[in-house]
């Protein structure tokens, strides 16, 4: 399993001075908006007006709320809350939402009464409508630089309060809307207009609960940790295209606070080294943070299983499965019994008893996992540790060129033999050569041409250790 750090590519100064700046301004221009419409609400009777005093109050109370929550949201990770304090930021747009339904109550009961039980004058003067413009103002202002905030650091407490500001905006017009209509009906003699008012109050009523049923859900759905929506369809698609990914099995995310999490399980091939699994995800990692730059990612990978009829795939794999490092595997039938060869490194300071029990040990894995083998014959190497130094060879390099020269001519598919070098390392003598073949052959004939050379050569040259063949398409030498 593969697990990120946090990207840290915001510094967390800047990250919470920032949002909480702009949580504070919001505070502040509640507390302005709340007196001024209190103040010229009580002073004309305007329904609508104090309807959005109290909104204005609640705002106030929601502000303060969030700037709480941004400022608990963003203390770092600890022991009991390992996924940091960011479901604050939530819990906070929770309570928001429980006193904007708190207030629509007030609001539609009031109105009723003013409706249908007792009447009440209003004076809508021009401090009324001044207000009212003021307000559309400040919150037009003040949602906008919510909402800059709140998308830069992916914040749903300063998107609610955004959102929620937005909708005063809304709101304020309609309660000048109303107020336009009862100075209508005093002047105009329009008596059935004079209870506009209480239904723009109404009307904020509504707005609000809409509102309110929108940021609830959102919320709740934060809560109870739901895929926030578009998430997971997007990160499947991205990471479905990076190379070395054969399936995305599962994908999980999760929002708390500013920061999403994603956890995500995936299927690689099954003979790649651990280094490359690693690489694998390092670039699905940074995909997903290319995306969503604070995501926390936890990456588990697993090995494709072999196809059934692939019995050397998974001979391999029983291999890898106990970290023992091979090569060279073989496996064939004979008389309807199947037979496996192949090479295990081992430290070379191991002593052959300890070798040999490790090369049982692999034997037993493989009968026990593969039913179907009957034999299993191992070939001990010494695995490389370190470089050894290596000199020229006792013998004249030149005449091995000449005699390889030679061979080459009588080996059927070479068509060139160059690059040719002998060492001696340690006790052996290491040869190294490049063959040119023909470019469109099958790679199973290459294999057979270079282990026709490599016969010749050691037949030629009985003290050569080892042989490395590189072959090479005609063109590209």
């Amino acid at each position: 399993m593969i697990q990120s750090p946090h990207p840290g590519t915001i510094a967390l100064n800047e990250y919470s001075q920032e949002k909480q700046s702009v949580a504070l301004t919001s505070i502040l221009a509640a507390v302005l908006l709340t007196t001024l419409k209190l103040t010229v609400g009580i002073w004309t009777g305007s329904l609508g007006i104090l309807s959005e005093a109290m909104h204005s109050s609640l705002d106030l109370v929601a502000a303060t709320i969030t700037y709480i929550s941004v400022r608990v949201s963003d203390i770092p990770a600890d022991t009991d809350h390992p996924f940091g304090h960011g479901k604050i930021e939530h819990l906070s747009a929770f309570i928001e939402t429980g006193l904007l339904i708190a207030t629509c109550a007030w609001i539609v009961w009031e109105a009723v009464q003013r409706l249908f039980f007792r009447n009440v004058h209003v004076e809508p003067s021009l401090w009324a409508f001044g207000v009212m413009f003021i307000s559309i103002t400040l919150d037009t202002f003040r949602s906008r630089a919510l909402f800059r905030v709140a998308r830069k650091y992916n914040s749903q407490a300063l998107e609610a309060d955004a959102l929620h500001f937005s909708t005063d905006v809304y709101s304020s017009t309609v309660v000048i809307l109303g107020l336009i209509l009862v100075y209508i009906s005093e002047h105009g003699n329009l008596h059935w207009l004079r209870n506009a008012d209480s239904a723009a109050a109404l009307l904020v009523a509504g707005i609000i609960v809409y509102i309110s049923l929108r940021l609830g859900k959102r919320t709740v759905d934060a809560l109870v940790d739901a895929a926030p929506t578009g998430t997971s369809t997007l990160i499947a698609e991205t990471v479905t295209r990076v190379s070395g990914v054969l399936s995305l099995d599962r994908i999980r995310t999760r929002e708390s606070g500013s920061r999403l999490f994603v956890d995500l399980r995936l299927t690689l091939a099954d003979n790649i080294s651990l280094e490359h699994a690693k690489s694998v995800a390092d670039v699905v990692e940074g995909e997903v943070h290319r995306m969503f730059p604070t995501a926390d990612v936890v990456i588990h990978t697993t090995p494709k299983e072999p196809s059934s009829g692939d019995l050397v795939a998974k001979i391999r794999a029983v291999a890898h499965r106990r970290n023992f490092l091979v090569h060279e595997v073989t496996a064939y039938e004979v008389n309807g019994r199947v037979n496996v060869h192949l090479d295990l490194e081992v430290d070379p300071q191991l002593r052959l008893a300890e070798a040999h029990d490790r090369s049982t040990q692999l034997e037993s894995e493989i009968k026990a996992n593969l039913p179907e083998v009957n034999e299993v014959n191992v070939h001990l190497e010494p695995l490389l540790v370190a470089v050894e130094t290596g000199n020229e060879a006792r013998f004249d390099p030149l005449a091995v060129e000449h005699m390889l020269g030679e061979l080459a001519r009588d080996t059927a598919g070479v068509l060139d033999c160059h690059a040719i070098e002998a060492h001696q390392v340690g006790g052996h003598v290491v040869v190294r050569l490049h063959c040119t073949l023909e470019p469109d052959l099958p790679i199973a004939m290459v294999h057979d041409i270079t282990e026709t050379v490599e016969f010749k050569l050691r037949q030629a040259f009985p003290q050569i250790s080892k042989i490395t063949i590189h072959a090479e398409p005609l063109g590209k030498a």
